[in-house]
């Protein structure tokens, strides 16, 4: 597996490169070189993510010019009356358009959809299979946003992956590989594209194709960032486990990571007793991290093979499979076997590929890469 991540990391790591010297150049213009320098690393506080894992937050200091796409989903959700149960409802409409079954009716009165106003619970949104039969609920304190918009569709994707294999012996029961079950709801919300809005009657028009890079760049900072940090978390851990990293090095070695994968340092000197890597919950946590990184490749080429099984002709990053009968055919053969058999073989009867592989996510973000190319000619790119 390890010899499979670096493959992977190979095949991204270019998209990851431009991304990084085309958001250094906008820190640098902004901050100036006492806080930004044009070269080099990037300061991790600047990312707008306490990890630097994910750069959405810093959309507003990267956007492309001309890249409105006419309207701020935000905004629409509220202006359609949307609260958090229709946002829900939603998100099942999309598994049950492809010929899924709906969510039974105990998902509705036992989950846990907004902040209750009599104790404090976690709201980090999860999904939950009580029963491993069909006491599916979700955990969430619902907001109508356009990110918890996304966020219910992922986590309905861990509700009907569940279900679907529910049939196959208990020890069966669980996702193809780790990443499968983190990849099934990322790839649903992949179709959340202004078409999809649009049939929906969310919004009226589909924007003009010259609003293409500046979705593609918010996706990519949420997408395309996180891929080297989803590497370093495990690959951290993993050189404690082997004994390489002892605990008089546990921060050093976090942050050399960091700088190798991510190109990012931290703001400051830090202390050697420090522990930064213990601020990420799956580290104390002990939950396994690859299984992210794994998904990230995995949604992009589930899309591309329910893309091509629907039919779609296009650039990938616009395709929606909403309602359409075919790709939710091969999606629900896919979800039923769960772990049953080699998760290459479910690979292969999806994809047609036994291998995880790079290059859909590569094909998704074709044309905000070349674009990047353009802006990054001049500057001096890697670190």
């Amino acid at each position: 597996m390890e010899k499979t991540v670096e493959r992977l990391w190979t095949q991204v790591q270019p998209l990851y490169n431009d991304l990084h010297c085309y958001t250094r150049t906008k820190l640098n213009a902004k901050y100036g070189d006492a806080v930004q320098p044009k070269t080099g690393p990037i300061r991790a506080d600047l990312l707008g993510n306490m990890w630097a894992q994910q750069w959405n937050g810093i959309y507003d200091i990267v956007a492309p010019p001309a890249s409105d796409p006419g309207y701020d989903l935000n905004k629409v959700l509220v202006a359609k009356n949307y609260d958090p149960i229709k946002m829900v409802k939603t998100g099942e409409a999309f598994f049950t358009s492809l010929g899924l079954a709906p969510l039974p009716e105990t998902f509705w009165t036992r989950s846990l959809i907004t902040r209750p106003r009599d104790r404090e619970v976690i709201c980090h949104a999860s999904a939950w299979d009580l029963d491993n039969l069909e006491d599916l609920r979700i955990k969430m304190c619902t907001q109508v946003n356009a990110e918890d918009f996304s966020t219910v569709h992922h986590e309905l994707g861990h509700n009907f992956y569940k279900r679907a294999y529910n049939k196959q012996d208990f020890l069966f029961r669980n996702g193809a590989n780790d990443g499968f079950h983190e990849a099934i709801g990322d790839f649903i919300a992949l179709s959340i594209t202004p078409e999809y809005l649009k049939q929906i009657g969310l919004i009226s028009k589909v924007p003009a194709a010259d609003a293409d890079i500046g979705l593609l760049m918010d996706r990519a900072l949420e997408k395309v960032a996180f891929l080297p940090f989803g590497l370093k978390v495990d690959k951290w851990r993993w050189q404690v486990f082997r004994g390489e990293t002892l605990p008089a090095n546990y921060n050093q070695a976090w942050v050399d990571l960091g700088l190798k994968y991510q190109g990012i340092i931290p703001p400051g000197t830090r202390p050697g007793d420090a522990f930064d890597a213990g601020a990420k919950f799956h580290v104390p946590g002990n939950t396994p991290y690859l299984r992210y990184f794994l998904s990230f490749i995995l949604q992009f080429q589930f899309q591309r093979a329910l893309c091509d099984a629907a039919g779609f002709k296009g650039p990938l990053s616009e395709c929606s499979i909403y309602g359409n009968e075919e790709a939710g055919r091969k999606f629900g053969a896919m979800l039923a076997k769960g772990a049953s058999q080699p998760w290459q073989d479910t690979l292969y009867e999806l994809t047609g590929t036994r291998q995880m592989d790079g290059s859909a996510i590569i094909e998704y973000f074709k044309p905000l890469q070349d674009w990047l190319r353009e802006q990054n000619k001049g500057e001096t790119c890697g670190w």
